[in-house]
C-alpha cells in the first residue's frame, strides 16, 4: 500500500471490498466483535483483496486522521484469530496522506471461504457497503467453491430413481448401480436401502429436473414471445439448438458460435442461484445470453481467452458431460470467448459483461435475420 494506491481507494465509493471508517474501536468486546464481523464479511465476499481505510469519514470521505498507536497489527490479528474460523489473512499499514495519518487494513483474497464467527456461529457477507448475515445459498456456494461441498453430489431423498432416464443411462453407463453410485449419479438413503438421484444425476439424466430444480431451464425470448425449454442438460441443448436454427434465415450466420455460448452458459451457470434460469433474448440486432453466475477474479472478468487452463465452476458436471455428450459440444469449452469472437469477426461486435452484484454473466452477440 502506498499513497497512490490509497488515493485510488479514496476516489471510489464504498463497496463489498472497500469500507471507510473514522476510527478503530477495540476497547470493548462488542467493538472486537464488530471488527471481526467486518473482516469476515469482506473475506467471504466475491472478488480479490478487501480494504478497510481508517481515518476517513465514510459519507464525505474527508480525511480526519487516526492515532497511529492504536493500530497494532499484532493486536488486530490476535482479535481476529480468536473470532474467525478459519483465520483470515490480513495486514495493517499506516501512512501519511495530506499531512494526516491513515491506516489501511488489507483483507487478502481467501481460498478458505466461508469464514465463520466462532462466538455465535454466524457467517457474514458484504451486500454493497453493508455487512449482513449470509444466506444459506451463499454459504453453500462458498463451500462448493472451496471444495468442501459439491452441489451435484447432494442426494434428493424426495425424488424417486425412476426420475432418471434409464434408457440413456444404459446407453452411456450400462446402468451399473455400483458405477452410478461411484460416479455420484445416485446415492443411498441414510438406512442404505434405497437409491435416489443426486442433483448431478438429475441434471444429466433426469426426465423432468425442472419439477424438483425449478431454476433449471432455458428461456428463449423472440418476437415478443417466450418459449421455455426444460429437461436434462443435453436434451435442453438439443431442443434449443433445433429451435433457434429453425428461426435463422442467414446461411452466413455462425450459429455454431451462438450454440457454443449457450453451452458455456449451461455448464458454467451457478446452480445454487434459484432466482432464474438461463435466458436467450433474440432481438433484431443483438442476441443476449444471460446466465446466473458472475465470473469473479480480483474484481475483474477472468481473461480466459489468454488462459490455457480455465477454472470451472461446476468441474464435476463438466467432466461427466464430456463423457456422455455424443455431439462433443463440451470439448470446445474453455477458450470459448476467443473462439466466439473469432467466428463473429467481420459480422459484428461480441461483448462479455460481468455483473457481479446481480450474480449474472451476459454474452452479447450480433443478431440474425429471422424466418
Amino acid at each position: 500500500m502506498d499513497v497512490q494506491k490509497l488515493k485510488t481507494l479514496l476516489n471510489q465509493e464504498e463497496n463489498p471490498k472497500l469500507d471507510f471508517k473514522a476510527d478503530l474501536h477495540i476497547e470493548m468486546e462488542s467493538d472486537k466483535k464488530e471488527l471481526a464481523k467486518d473482516v469476515i464479511a469482506m473475506a467471504n465476499s466475491r472478488g480479490g483483496r478487501g480494504y478497510i481505510v481508517y481515518g476517513v469519514e465514510d459519507k464525505s470521505k474527508q480525511v480526519i486522521g487516526i492515532d497511529v498507536e492504536k493500530f497494532s497489527e499484532e493486536q488486530i490479528q490476535q482479535i481476529l484469530y480468536n473470532r474467525a474460523n478459519p483465520p483470515v489473512s490480513i495486514s495493517v499499514q499506516t501512512l501519511k496522506y495530506e499531512g494526516k495519518n491513515v491506516a489501511v487494513l488489507t483483507i487478502y483474497k481467501s481460498n478458505q471461504r466461508p469464514h465463520q464467527m466462532i462466538q455465535n456461529g454466524a457467517f457474514y457477507i458484504r451486500r454493497g457497503s453493508t455487512t449482513d448475515v449470509a444466506h444459506r445459498g451463499e454459504i453453500a456456494t462458498m463451500l462448493q467453491q472451496s471444495g468442501l461441498f459439491s452441489y451435484e453430489h447432494v442426494i434428493l431423498y424426495n425424488v424417486s430413481i425412476e426420475q432418471l432416464d434409464q434408457t440413456v443411462i444404459q446407453a452411456v453407463l450400462q446402468n451399473d448401480t455400483l458405477l452410478l453410485e461411484g460416479l455420484g449419479i445416485i446415492g443411498r438413503d441414510t438406512e442404505g436401502e434405497e437409491y435416489h438421484p443426486t442433483i448431478g444425476g438429475l441434471l444429466l439424466f433426469g426426465h423432468t429436473p425442472y419439477l424438483f430444480l425449478p431454476q433449471v431451464y432455458i428461456k428463449v425470448i423472440y418476437n415478443e414471445k417466450v418459449k421455455l425449454f426444460t429437461g436434462n442438460i443435453l436434451r435442453m441443448l438439443d431442443e434449443v439448438e433445433y429451435f433457434i436454427a429453425g428461426m435463422c434465415n442467414n446461411e452466413e450466420y455462425p450459429l455454431e458460435a451462438l450454440f457454443e455460448a449457450i453451452t458455456n452458459a449451461v455448464v458454467h451457470r451457478d446452480y445454487l442461484d434459484f432466482s432464474e434460469g438461463i435466458v436467450v433474448d433474440i432481438q433484431p440486432n443483438i442476441i443476449e445470453i444471460i446466465n446466473p453466475g458472475a465470473i469473479v477474479a480480483d474484481n475483474k472478468i477472468y481473461n480466459v481467452h489468454k488462459e490455457t487452463s480455465v477454472k470451472r465452476r461446476n468441474a464435476w458436471l463438466y467432466q461427466r458431460l464430456l463423457t456422455i455428450d455424443r455431439k462433443n459440444r463440451f470439448l470446445k469449452y474453455g477458450l470459448g470467448m476467443k473462439r466466439i469472437k473469432q467466428q463473429f469477426k467481420g459480422i459484428g461486435r461480441v461483448k462479455f459483461i460481468n455483473l457481479g452484484k446481480e450474480n449474472l454473466f451476459k454474452v452479447v452477440l450480433p443478431g440474425f435475420k429471422q424466418e
